[in-house]
């Protein structure tokens, strides 16, 4: 059985780049496609940073689509550079990468569903403009999607931009409602419930980037910069917290088949009132035969953080010639 195909929708910052190299070195799942949409920084540097990582990588023959500029609220797309840094790297700048600002071939994705019909997933990892408007365009195609995974929502606890609202949905909340309402599959959601729980400490990636570092594997070594620019910012906003949360390594960790990830399915919506709600993930998590009558999806309810870092270390230090290293369990 080979790798599960993914078409990766992102902005490709910080922890979206750390969950992309999980993939690159994984012998589970492999990345066929990326959207590179607007999100913590523009379009422009999305697709910028692929080209970073089709450089460092030494692989160019993935895809790239552009996606969306603009969400479809009609409000401006708002940038948290402060989040993910001035180019979505963190302290990384990529240099002598040429812009791609009118990268204008969303339309080219469906040959790419077309090649792996219903051998295909799809793994969102940010603003859901593009994934929508593949919804809306191309609503027979998406039947030959295997599944869908989407990083995105915080059901049960608070918000990351507004005391309701996760930066994903929150951003575009119309498209978010749009793919729950429309999709023709459950989606599997990962929302910041759990997310939040996927700390990796700065010892794991002390641990991470000596290895990289011995055997000068240049795609690694940008991971420990990337991380500490992501804890840097938890540290001044969370005080206390141990490690950096990467929610997209966690979320793509959630496609392998070996993933320790309990969902259970729920009637859910997203919040489109102006307003403090706006942005909001509802779902109905009572317990009674009376549901509220939306559309229900797959929402994840909890890991297990020790499979997860144990598998993640064990994906990003092992290979043909390389021996597992062991991790640090806080």
């Amino acid at each position: 059985m080979g790798k599960k195909k993914i078409l990766l929708f992102s902005d490709l910052g910080v922890d979206d780049v750390v969950a992309a190299l999980f993939a690159y070195y994984s012998q589970e799942v492999e990345i066929v496609g990326v959207v590179a949409d607007y999100g913590n920084v523009s379009r422009e540097e999305a697709v910028r940073n692929v080209k970073f990582l089709q450089q460092i990588t030494g692989i160019s023959d993935i895809p790239v689509f552009g996606g969306a500029v603009t969400p479809l609220t009609g409000m401006p797309a708002k940038y948290y550079l402060e989040v993910h840094g001035p180019a979505g790297l963190g302290p990384i700048i990529p240099k002598n990468i040429p812009s791609s600002n009118n990268l204008e071939n969303f339309y080219e994705v469906v040959n790419l569903i077309e090649k792996y019909k219903y051998d295909l997933s799809i793994l969102s990892a940010g603003r859901l403009t593009s994934l929508a408007t593949l919804f809306v365009l191309y609503p027979e195609k998406i039947k030959y999607i295997k599944d869908i995974y989407i990083m995105g929502g915080a059901f049960l606890a608070p918000g990351n931009v507004t005391p309701a609202a996760e930066a994903n949905f929150y951003s575009d909340p119309y498209a978010a409602n749009l793919v729950v309402q429309l999709s023709p599959m459950k989606l599997h959601i990962i929302p910041l419930d759990v997310t939040r729980y996927s700390i990796i400490t700065p010892e794991n990636i002390n641990l991470l980037d000596k290895y990289f570092h011995e055997i000068n594997d240049q795609a690694g070594k940008i991971i420990k910069p990337l991380v500490d620019y992501y804890y840097a910012f938890y540290e001044k906003e969370y005080p206390g917290i141990i490690g950096a949360p990467l929610h997209d390594l966690l979320s793509m960790w959630s496609l392998t088949p070996k993933a320790d990830i309990v969902f259970k399915e729920f009637p859910i919506k997203i919040n489109v009132d102006i307003g403090p709600g706006f942005g909001q993930s509802l779902g109905d998590f009572r317990e009674s035969e009376t549901k509220a009558p939306w559309q229900s999806h797959f929402i994840a309810q909890s890991f297990n953080y020790e499979v997860f870092i144990k598998q993640v270390f064990n994906t990003f230090t092992s290979g043909p010639s390389r021996q597992p290293q062991r991790f640090i369990n806080p």
